[in-house]
This record gives structure tokens, sequence and C-alpha cells, in this order.
């Protein structure tokens, strides 16, 4: 907090100065790239409509139009499909993005993106180009060689193998699905998610695991808790060559000898070696198994050094919203289906993939993109199927649905993350330590004092009376 309150001081420090040079270089580079791929820097504005695009809008109330507000952008991202459908095949922007949101260590409530669009593409072409960019731009600032191509790896490998759909492919660890091999075993709290559909059992296999204490693992099993696991089963392997009789842990006397045998062996288990294990629903045993992964990893010195980028493609279209009830977009309504026909959408919710791809790299998603809907009969569709009515839809977004209807050719972008991009290059550990004057994680800034009161004035132009907790309370 000292360095935020004083950060005029503490920008003098070579450390981050360095850092916010770095910075400097990496966005001109990355507007000479883009300039020389024929691409156009265009400006999207600032104040716009409040559009539902998953974190809550920053809200600025108009004077000139009493009662109304704008809304600061989440991203560009209907803007830029109209400078798609107006003609600007190649778009560019590193802009201001704004999410009022419950922040986290890495988040920010205005970070920096860089913003691109193209018309007439599909995926390849995005991901090759996008690529070079990110390869060159390594290459110039680091000197390091990233690979040729980007590894890439389906939604649905990532979450089975790694517990998340941004792996982290530095940690040499991978989760093995075991679920069916616990269906038939008397042991149920593996035998009842085993046979659940929204449950999983899954083993996190860990070599010389052996050498880990019954401290270290009770600490594992209250890590784990954090997420939502009940506990942590696991097994040491002493000597595989004795089967059972080489094994140790309290849940061998539940598991009968086919099962242990069919699970060694899926592992690939080795003397000393020592298996983890996750029972629960699906979402729960990755996010336990996914997080204890890595740190296993980092406690046991298993982090490899170097980058190890990769895409994440095929990502689901739609997912369930268990506490609305409603299905809602796993990215955003203006995502592309995997699927060009209506009914076939409609009839496959949970199924159906969309044109989806994000590009991460040791472990952080640094861009997200996908090719959009570029019919308006398509896009009607996917509001309808979001539970987004005729005339919210026509409220809300009746601007592009227009649009859509004069014609709009095939498109794609994508947006990187500036902040985290320097933060991962720079060897920093926050976003904040690339940022000149960040927000603190409650949202506010020690420098200046903001957020701050308006004064009555203000507010009267504004049309505007306060109810804060403490007056609704007295009321």
């Amino acid at each position: 907090e000292i360095r935020l309150r004083y950060r005029y001081i503490d920008l003098r420090r070579p450390q981050m100065l360095a850092r916010i040079q770095l910075r400097a270089k990496i966005t001109a580079f990355l507007r000479h790239f883009l300039d020389e791929q024929g691409f156009l820097e265009i400006e999207t504005p600032m104040l716009t409509k409040a559009t539902p695009e998953g974190a809550r809008d920053y809200l600025v109330p108009s004077r000139t139009h009493s009662g109304q507000f704008f809304a600061l952008p989440q991203s560009p991202q209907l803007f830029k499909q109209l400078l798609m459908m107006s003609g600007m095949e190649r778009y560019y922007q590193i802009v201001r993005c704004f999410r009022d949101e419950d922040l986290r260590a890495d988040r920010q409530p205005e970070f920096t993106q860089l913003d691109i669009e193209m018309s007439f593409v599909d995926e390849t072409v995005i991901k090759n180009l996008m690529e070079s960019m990110i390869r060159l731009l390594f290459k110039e600032m680091l000197n390091e060689s990233l690979p040729d191509p980007f590894p890439v790896m389906s939604y649905h490998e990532a979450m089975q193998c790694y517990g998340t759909d941004k792996p982290d492919l530095r940690v040499p660890l991978e989760i093995t699905e075991i679920s069916d091999l616990m269906t038939e075993v008397k042991f149920k709290v593996f035998a009842n998610p085993a046979n659940d559909p929204e449950g999983r059992v899954a083993a996190l296999y860990v070599p010389n695991g052996k050498t880990l204490s019954r401290k270290q693992i009770d600490d594992y099993t209250g890590f784990v808790g954090n997420y939502g696991a009940k506990g942590l089963a696991y097994i040491k392997v002493n000597d595989i060559s004795t089967g059972r009789d080489g094994l140790q842990s309290p849940i061998l006397k539940f598991l009968p000898d086919n099962a242990i045998e069919a699970l060694l062996k899926r592992t690939k288990a080795t003397s000393g070696s020592l298996i983890f294990f996750g029972a629960d629903k699906a979402k729960i045993v990755n996010e336990a198994l996914g997080a204890l992964r890595l740190k296993i990893g980092t406690d046991m010195k298993l982090v490899q050094k170097g980058w190890k980028p990769l895409w994440i493609v095929d990502y689901p279209m739609f997912e369930w919203d268990e506490t609305e009830k409603r299905w809602t977009s796993l990215h955003h309504p203006f995502t592309a289906p995997n699927e060009s026909d209506i009914e076939n959408l409609e009839a496959n919710l949970g199924t159906c993939l969309s044109r989806a791809y994000d590009m991460v790299l040791n472990g952080e998603e640094i861009g997200g993109g996908s090719i959009r809907i570029h019919r308006p009969e398509m896009q009607s569709a996917v509001f309808r199927m979001l539970g987004i009515g005729e005339e919210e839809a026509h409220e809300k977004f009746g601007f592009l649905l227009e649009a859509l209807k004069y014609g709009c050719p095939p498109h794609g972008g994508i947006a990187f993350g500036l902040d985290r991009l320097v933060m991962l290059m720079s060897g920093a550990s926050s976003i904040r330590d690339v940022i000149a004057f960040p927000k603190t994680q409650t949202a506010s800034c020690l420098l200046t004092s903001a957020p701050s009161q308006a004064s009555q004035t203000q507010l009267q132009e504004l049309h505007i009376r306060l109810r804060t907790p403490q007056s609704t309370k007295k009321e």
C-alpha cells in the first residue's frame, strides 16, 4: 500500500522503470507489426451503452439526458464488428476497458487490450497471423524462440488432463480419468460420483511422491478444501512389483484387486510414486486437482524453465447456469457456433461447440477470440437460446441486428490482455507492477484517493439523490 500511495517514488526504482520501458517497446512493436499487415488503428467510443458481457458495467450519468446513463466499455466488441460491416477489413486498437467486478490479484477495474478484428477470415488465418506476431515479439524483445506452430489442445482435453482451460505445460503432471474403473467398487466415496453423470473420479500421479510426509499430505488436503473438495485420498506406491502389498493407503481395504490393478496400469505408476484422488462433482474435481497439480509442481520444483504457449479450441457454445436455470454463453453471445443449421443448434445446446480460440502462455490466458456470427437470423436465434426475448434483444442490440441485415462479411478477431502479456515478459508477479498507476484490490487509487464523493451541486445537475447503505438502514 505504501508503494501505491507514493507511486511517483516507487516508479523511480530501476526495476519499475525497466518494466514501463518494456511495456512501451512492446506496444510500439505491436503497432508496427499490425501497420505492416495492413491494419487500421481505429478508436471506438468510451461513452457507450450497457450490454451484458459477463461483469457489471461502470455507469456514467448523463447531465443532458436526465435519468439516463452511459456505460464504460467492457470491450469494443460490438463496435469492431460494426467496423467490419462498414468495410474496414482489418482493425486494431490498443484500448482501455472497464469491468466492475470482484477483484482478484490478477485483475484491475480498468485494463488495456490489444483488440483485433479481420474480415473474410477463418480460425486458421487468425491463429497463424497472431502466432507470427507473438513469436516475433518474443524474439525481438527477449531473444526467445517460441515453437512453430503452437500446440493446439481441445477444451475437453485441457479440462480432463489439467483441470483448467488455461493449462501451464511447464508442470509435467497430468490428471487421469478413472471414473469408469470405479463404477462397481463398494467404496461409495468413489462409486457415487463415478455413477453420477455430473460427477468425476480422477487421479493425479506424482513421481517420487513417496517422499511426501503425512503433514505435507494433510496440508494438501486442507489446500484442496479451498476448492470445495471434501477430502484428498491417496495411495503411496512403495513397491509396484509386489502388487497390493507394495501399496500404502487408508482406502486400500475398500478397493478390490482388479480396480487397483487397472488404476496402477492407467496411471503408469512406478515404485516410489504417489497417487492423489479427487471424487466429487466434475467442476470441484477439476478445480481442486488442477490447483493441486500446480502447487505440487511448485513445491517439488518440477516447473520447467522457458515458455509453453498453446491454443485452446473447441469450447462449448453454451453452459448451463444452475443458479439462474438457463443456458449462458461460455464466451459471449456474438461467438459463432460450429453448427450452421439453427434447428440442429437448438436441439443440441449442451453439446454444440463454438468457433472460439484462446491463446495460453505458461498457465495464463493472454488472448481470446472467436469467429463471429454474421447472419442476422443466427444472431437472433442465439439470443433466443440464451433466454433473451425479442423485445429485450431489440432494446439492447437492435442496432447490431439492424446492421447485420445490410450485409456483413464473415469475420473474426481476438483480444490480447496487454497488462498480462507485459507481466509475463517482464517477469513481474502482478499486473499492478506493469501499470504506471494501478488500483488496489478494492478498486481504489491510494495516490489520488479515488473514488471520492461528488459535490451536492454536481449531484443536483445530474438529478441524482444518493441512497447509501447507512441511509437505507435509517429509513
